[in-house]
């Protein structure tokens, strides 16, 4: 652990709140300080729930421990099964309680309690928030599902959906409009939306969906060992990933691949658009390692960017995200550092991020557009129309999500032509995005609007410069700067006055600029 400004995963506690949060009739008992009850305003305030989450903390205080907590849990845990009355319980300690060694398990089992009570370890030390969803849904799997007889029609289970997950609740939508249209029905969704009697009759589909993987894979592998389900490896966010994931659902259920694409838009219009507008776009994915790789299959196959940074921040999708970035000719940043994640999108310039919240507030510091593609996310990626990402609609509104922050083909046009103009010089940022957005030119002002950012992103955030002096910049090179393309020209600026301070000029001309441009292109 470590003190942060950001994270892009809580502890693990948090991943089996989101689990408890996503399910009906069952509460989570979590041995906790009073602090720790901070996490329920990430579903009241950021995902926007009406109540809170079914979690009852015990939390003791500094006084309490030199008393006896174990008592405090055994109280917490009988107060919570006679007030809620749920039908299961799952029992834990967050990471501060972990140290105090109470085993929340051993002691809920004392009470005995008349409804499943499953215990959870959650090492907060060594593992993080998804790795919490995994394990916790897999122990509730192991505790309440048996085999049980199959359906007589095609069904399957959908898993992987949980509380404050990126566009599940529209995600589980698409998904079952596309199994239905091939005859295909549901057995349960789970974990978000289901009951502890739900998880008892998994065992009844043919097999199982497996939506995202950092929350759900552990107990798809178990189910498939134990009662003789196969699961999807296919996750269809993207054209090319949706007819793949038909195709292995219609292997599995032995029927034929039926697809309606009669709603799928993105093919054309991404072919339809100026070829400037899209064509060769240069863009850094960061994300969860399920979003990232869909991502960069988009990016490239049905986009036509050019994938300049690919990474994750969770270990557990590691290996996948390495294979996927070598197959693009990159090195995959794998880090949960946000700093190095900004370190790496300054060095690679691109014109486009697709991200986290957190690489939103990256690209707002170094002046680069940015979509939000994975979770961690805020309040403003829970919205209220229907928005999937998965199958043909969530294509749809993927393309509307990446097209919107960039420059239009037209407007980026008249920013060259008429870079002077009030109106449309570069550094006033697209018009669609409002009067507050600037582009990587920063907020217009004399001589500096369309050539550079009004303060230089940290230094952290970008290459060491070798000296702290940074040359002036002569009206004639400032003018010459000018006609690079705007989404380069933050590179370019770096670049030549790195070469500037290397040689120690104390001022840059037109020659100094075509220098530098000549040594990088070596």
């Amino acid at each position: 652990m470590k003190l942060t400004v950001w994270t892009y995963e809580g502890p693990p506690h948090v991943g089996a709140m989101r689990v408890a949060t996503g399910m009906h009739g069952l509460h989570l008992v979590l041995h906790a300080p009073q602090g720790d009850t901070y996490a329920d305003l990430l579903f009241t305030m950021i995902e926007r729930r009406g109540s809170r989450p079914p979690v009852t903390y015990t939390t003791f205080q500094a006084r309490d421990l030199g008393a006896d907590t174990a008592n405090l849990f055994r109280s917490a845990c009988r107060d919570a099964w006679e007030r809620f009355r749920p039908a299961a319980m799952i029992v834990g300690a967050s990471c501060t309680a972990e140290l105090i060694q109470d085993d929340p398990g051993g002691l809920a089992e004392s009470l005995g309690l008349p409804v499943p009570v499953v215990a959870l370890e959650l090492p907060s030390y060594s593992r993080k928030e998804n790795f919490g969803t995994d394990e916790t849904f897999l122990r509730l799997v192991r505790a309440l599902a048996r085999p049980v007889a199959r359906t007589q029609a095609v069904t399957a289970n959908l898993i992987g959906p949980v509380a404050l997950g990126f566009r599940h609740r529209d995600d589980v939508a698409e998904v079952t409009r596309l199994l239905s249209g091939m005859g295909v029905g549901v057995n349960a969704v789970a974990p978000m939306g289901a009951t502890p009697a739900d998880l008892a009759r998994l065992g009844a589909a043919h097999f199982n969906v497996l939506m995202y993987p950092e929350h759900a894979e552990a107990a798809a592998r178990w189910m498939e060992r134990e009662l003789g389900q196969p699961y999807t490896r296919v996750v269809p966010v993207g054209v090319g990933a949706t007819r793949d994931f038909l195709q292995e659902v219609g292997r599995i259920a032995g029927l034929p691949v039926r697809a309606d694409e009669s709603c799928l838009r993105l093919p054309w219009w991404s072919r339809s658009v100026d070829s400037t507008y899209l064509t060769g776009k240069r863009v850094f994915v960061f994300g969860d390692g399920t979003h990232a790789i869909a991502a960069a299959r988009i990016a490239r196959d049905e986009m036509g960017f050019d994938v300049v940074g690919l990474g994750c921040y969770n270990r557990e999708m590691a290996r996948a995200v390495r294979a996927v970035a070598a197959a693009h000719g990159l090195e995959a940043l794998v880090t949960d550092d946000y700093l190095e994640v900004e370190a790496a999108i300054a060095a690679a310039a691109p014109e486009l991020i697709l991200g986290t919240q957190m690489e939103r507030h990256i690209g707002k510091r170094l002046g680069i557009p940015c979509a939000v593609i994975s979770a961690p996310v805020h309040v403003q990626d829970f919205p209220a129309r229907y928005a999937p990402q998965m199958g043909w609609e969530g294509a749809n509104v993927i393309f509307d999500s990446w097209v919107h922050p960039l420059v239009m083909g037209l407007e980026e046009h008249l920013l060259t032509m008429f870079r002077e103009d009030f109106e449309f010089h570069d550094g006033a940022g697209p018009s669609h995005l409002g009067a507050g957005s600037h582009g990587p030119g920063g907020p217009p002002g004399p001589l500096a609007a369309a050539v550079g950012p009004a303060s230089p992103a940290p230094a952290r955030a970008a290459p060491a410069p070798v000296s702290s002096a940074v040359a002036a910049w002569l009206p004639a090179a400032e003018d010459e700067l000018r006609k690079i393309p705007f989404f380069v020209r933050a590179k370019a600026r770096r670049n030549t006055e790195r070469f500037a301070a290397e040689r120690g000029l104390a001022a840059i001309g037109v020659d100094t600029l075509y220098e530098a441009k000549a040594h990088y292109a070596r």
